[in-house]
């Protein structure tokens, strides 16, 4: 049994599928189940995993990671052998306009996390104690931005965080590794590039623009449209997740990075000719007319960059999708999975992107 939290979100939504597909094909007679522990907030929709929860391979907790006394009983009635930890306030515009929560949730709920796990594996058997992992899912915004000249982020890059979401996701950083040295917690990090791909709630890049796209709404690109970001296919996270799961040494950071540099604008153009040959618009005119350009955000990072050699050489994982086959992937999904969709577009959604994006 293995504990995921935030596995009712984007990545840990799809790193369950992924956990059980991946077992499928490595022919293995039972599945290992998984416990979903989850606040299920506007970012979390139990659709995403609910085939799982139905034929009883996944069961789901609904709790706050910040809620000890939760977080104590699942680990008393389960016994994880391992905890995933991908729950986390993640988007940066959200974290500008309420960082509170993004304290409370990547900070205060990894240190509330942290104490119950160190308390649970302090009871174990020492067998269990060594094999025991606490893997902490991050990202490489902890690092802050580069520029068009320097190298990409490796784990030995100071972090230099730029937004109230990343400074708690760097607090939490640190959190983990103090565990590590101080209480000898067999822990895990891994550092992510931008994810994309299905069940990605529709207020990130990607799936907005597509959204926007078929519904004939602006595409609202900011600044120059000019940041890069290094783009991962989210199943290929997965993928590197359970193999840093298997073969990380405890203590250890890994950065997982796409190897796809892309300007914003690029991203953008490229997901309107796709639509443009998937699904073209009723008048034959081009997405790309529907691009507007916007107010930059504060403190915008220009640029981020993952060096991957250390997980490629240690670990042997190295992505199997170039952006071209996974926005392929990405741009069909969304045609193909309306009713997903309508069940995360609820009107606290529109709220926010009109907030958002108001005065713009």
């Amino acid at each position: 049994m293995i504990l995921i939290t935030g596995g009712a979100g984007f990545i840990g939504g799809n790193f369950v599928h992924h956990w059980f597909e991946r077992q499928a094909k490595l022919g293995l007679s039972e599945q290992e189940p998984v416990v979903v522990f989850d606040k299920l907030t506007y970012a979390g929709n139990p659709n995403t995993i609910a085939e799982h929860l139905k034929a009883g391979r996944a069961t789901l907790i609904q709790a706050d990671i910040a809620d000890r006394d939760a977080v104590r009983q699942a680990l008393a009635q389960y016994r994880p052998r391992a905890i995933l930890h991908f729950a986390a306030e993640s988007h940066v515009d959200r974290s500008i306009h309420g960082p509170g929560e993004f304290i409370q949730t990547n900070m205060v709920g990894t240190f509330s996390l942290l104490e119950e796990t160190r308390q649970y594996w302090g009871q174990m058997a020492e067998a269990e104690k060594a094999a025991f992992r606490f893997l902490h899912v991050s990202t490489d915004e902890v690092y802050g931005s580069l520029s068009d000249t320097d190298p990409a982020f490796s784990e030995t890059t100071p972090y230099a965080p730029n937004s109230p979401y990343s400074a708690s996701k760097a607090g939490s950083d640190h959190l983990v590794r103090a565990y590590h040295h101080t209480y000898g917690m067999p822990t895990l990090t891994t550092n992510c590039s931008n994810n994309y791909g299905p069940y990605h709630f529709p207020e990130k890049l990607i799936p907005l623009m597509i959204l926007n796209a078929l519904e004939g709404k602006p595409l609202p690109v900011y600044g120059d449209g000019l940041n890069i970001r290094d783009w991962l296919y989210v199943r290929d996270h997965c993928e590197a997740i359970c193999q840093v799961l298997e073969k990380g040494r405890t203590g250890e950071t890994y950065n997982v990075g796409g190897i796809n540099e892309i300007k914003n604008i690029d991203v953008v153009t490229t997901i309107c000719q796709k639509l443009d040959e998937l699904r073209p618009r009723a008048d034959g005119s081009k997405y790309e007319s529907l691009i507007t350009y916007v107010k930059d955000r504060p403190g915008h990072d220009r640029r981020y960059a993952i060096d991957p050699r250390k997980i490629q050489s240690e670990i042997g994982w190295a992505p199997s999708e170039t952006f071209e086959s996974g926005i392929n992937k990405t741009v069909s999904w969304y045609l193909e999975n309306n009713a997903w969709i309508d069940t995360v577009r609820s009107g606290s959604y529109r709220d926010w992107l009109a907030q958002n994006y108001a005065g713009r």
